[in-house]
């Protein structure tokens, strides 16, 4: 047998050997293709993006033709290089610069020389071309973006690294990708694909025709259009609302669970990101460490949810049955715990039931919620983790699964949190029960309190929140049709609701309420504190506000979040009345508060601790001009 077996071994490999050479020689003559690269000039003809649409089908993002000079540099020939760099307005230094540079990535292969051209920048160079061996125009379509609003969900294109061409072989120097918002994460339905042309170029590098007769040639096909769940007219409103402010809105169609609205303030043009203005304006936005402007709020920024968090220990005390509607407790205009420890409330004092508790934000009556709910259990550590897993079934704490490419998962704390903060053990209910009213260790972005409410809106489930509606001859990803329910038991969320309705009719937004909708809501004040140098400093709080509508079969939940914006009511709360009015009546008739919410400044309050004055909304106007553009900021941090 062990005779037999090394011949067999070694003539099967053979003939294998032998059938691999005689396929790739004989029959698959492409290999031929890249050992003939010396002589073949390949040409890309590169397709128009996909268009994006709003939900109702208006255009928001479309194409305009833009042109690059493109370098080889081995094939660079008596080149009159005064007159060269006359033409393009560059001067001789940036020619060597950008030649080494072209030269280090290979001097063989095509890179870009000189990128977004105009149309009047094309034609002067093109009618010289002939006198520029080395050089040639590579067509390309830049965005054009048809409203000033949404940066953030549309995110932008740029030149792929260096990086992202060792990692996708797609991708050649000068290529676009998209970065950031929609372009990002269906970049690879929108850039469409390539076409290629293999040219045949004799020995005195003249180009004599198509190689094999185009046998390998490929035509582009361009990206396909999408629609987006978001309402324009909304998110427009949206950003008009938050200019002079900082902080976030998110809207959500609960039924669905696609996002109507995704606004981060400040915000900015999206058409200032492109064009040979686009690396110097990055530049701009990119070192605003004090606005942040390309830092979107909805989905990063993580805050003390406050109030509206009342609404999950009212639902988890229902649930675990330490409490019912008729619980009873008495508030003091605080709630004493631990020690002489008081929790301080702004509630009418007296006794608090279920409903009252909600729509006064009574804190004594969540206190003692939550204490009854992690004293349930025999040690804390269960108790709370418990508590734990009824957060994570409405997504907090959680990365959310969402179709955008940037995100947190907030913080819902577990027994494994207090024991890395109480290593020594020992810790009790009442060292935490500040996460009862939203404060403690409890945090969530905007995109998650949004979720929270479009969960109790329906009564107990949610959809996973996505930006995409349509996509043309695909279907959307199953994950955002399938249904997420929560661990609360439906009946449980009308009593809840019911607090929620009153909020606008007897409680802490009684001056918020729409004529003609039924607005479920809650308002929220959460303790904003940050260092400066190196001291812990209280900073205004930040105003937060939650609600659904209409109170029966929902269209719309939202949260509103606004940057040391004082108590929920005051700028929060007057933001989501306007949203939810602008979006289930398409008109306004709370005009004193839209006047109020357009014309009010948060600028004052940031100027105290910045000494920054001037507005920080950047809505500039698209630019008219281009201009050379110069080494991108975002490239360092890629790389």
């Amino acid at each position: 047998m062990r005779k037999v077996l090394l011949p067999t071994v070694i003539i099967i490999g053979s003939i294998l050997l032998i059938l691999r050479l005689f396929y790739l020689q004989i029959i698959d003559d492409s290999f031929k293709l890249k050992s003939d690269n010396n002589a073949i000039k390949i040409q890309y003809d590169y397709p128009e993006r996909g268009y994006i649409y709003d939900r109702n089908g208006k255009l928001l993002v479309a194409n305009q033709p833009s042109y690059d000079i493109m370098v080889i540099p081995k094939d660079i020939k008596n080149l009159d290089t005064i007159e060269f760099c006359k033409l393009l307005n560059i001067t001789k230094a940036d020619f060597i610069k950008i030649v080494h540079k072209a030269k280090v990535y290979s001097p063989r292969l095509p890179s870009v020389f000189l990128p977004q051209l105009n149309k009047l920048e094309f034609a002067a160079f093109q009618e010289k071309i002939r006198k520029f061996e080395g050089f040639y125009i590579q067509k390309r379509s830049l965005r054009d973006y048809q409203v000033k609003f949404g940066a953030n969900v549309f995110g932008f294109i740029t030149q792929v690294n260096e990086r992202t061409i060792q990692k996708n072989p797609y991708y050649n120097s000068g290529d676009l990708i998209g970065k950031q918002g929609v372009e990002e994460s269906y970049e690879n339905i929108l850039r469409g694909v390539k076409g290629v042309k293999y040219i045949l170029k004799d020995k005195f590098n003249r180009e004599i025709g198509p190689y094999k007769e185009g046998k390998y040639d490929t035509i582009s096909v361009q990206g396909k259009d999408i629609h987006l769940s978001i309402d324009a007219e909304l998110q427009q409103y949206g950003e008009e609302l938050m200019i002079n402010k900082r902080g976030g809105i998110v809207a959500i169609e609960p039924k669905t669970g696609e996002i109507l609205a995704l606004v981060t303030a400040p915000s900015y043009d999206p058409a200032i990101l492109v064009g040979r203005q686009r690396s110097k304006n990055y530049t701009m936005l990119y070192r605003d460490s004090i606005a942040k402007p390309l830092y979107d709020r909805g989905l990063l920024a993580e805050y003390p949810p406050g109030s509206p968090f009342k609404i999950l220990t009212g639902l988890i005390g229902l649930q675990e049955q330490v409490i019912d509607e008729q619980t009873t407790v008495f508030c003091n205009h605080g709630f004493s715990y631990a020690r002489g420890r008081f929790m301080r409330c702004h509630c009418h004092g007296g006794a608090q039931q279920l409903h009252r508790g909600i729509y006064e934000s009574c804190n004594a009556y969540f206190g003692t919620v939550y204490l009854k709910t992690i004293n349930k259990y025999l040690r804390p550590a269960d108790g709370v983790d418990v508590w734990s897993r009824h957060l994570k079934s409405f997504g907090l704490g959680e990365f959310m699964g969402y179709d955008l490419p940037t995100g947190r998962r907030g913080k819902a704390p577990t027994s494994k949190t207090y024991k890395r903060i109480y290593p020594n053990g020992g810790w009790r209910a009442t060292a935490i029960v500040s996460n009862a009213i939203g404060q403690g260790e409890v945090l969530m972005t905007p995109i998650q309190l949004a979720n929270m409410m479009a969960a109790v809106a329906n009564r107990g489930y949610y959809y996973t929140p996505h930006i995409i509606k349509s996509i043309k001859g695909e279907p959307i990803d199953k994950k955002f049709r399938t249904k997420h329910v929560t661990t609360i038991d439906r009946k449980y969320f009308e009593p809840v609701i019911d607090g929620l309705y009153d909020v606008y009719n007897l409680g802490t937004a009684h001056a918020l309420q729409v004529d003609g909708i039924q607005i479920c809501g809650k308002t929220g004040t959460a303790e904003n504190y940050t260092k400066i140098n190196g001291k812990r400093v209280k900073l205004q709080d930040h105003s937060i506000f939650v609600a659904f509508a209409p109170k029966d079969n929902p269209k719309i939940a939202l949260a509103v979040l606004v940057e040391n914006g004082y108590w929920g009511a005051r700028w929060a709360g007057p933001i989501a009345s306007l949203m939810i009015e602008k979006y289930v009546k398409k008109k306004i008739t709370r005009t004193d508060l839209e006047k109020r919410m357009l014309e009010g400044s948060l600028q004052g309050e940031y100027a105290k601790y910045t000494g920054r004055k001037e507005t920080d909304t950047l809505l500039l106007k698209k630019p008219t001009t281009i201009e050379k553009q110069a080494d991108s900021p975002e490239e360092a941090t890629e790389n």
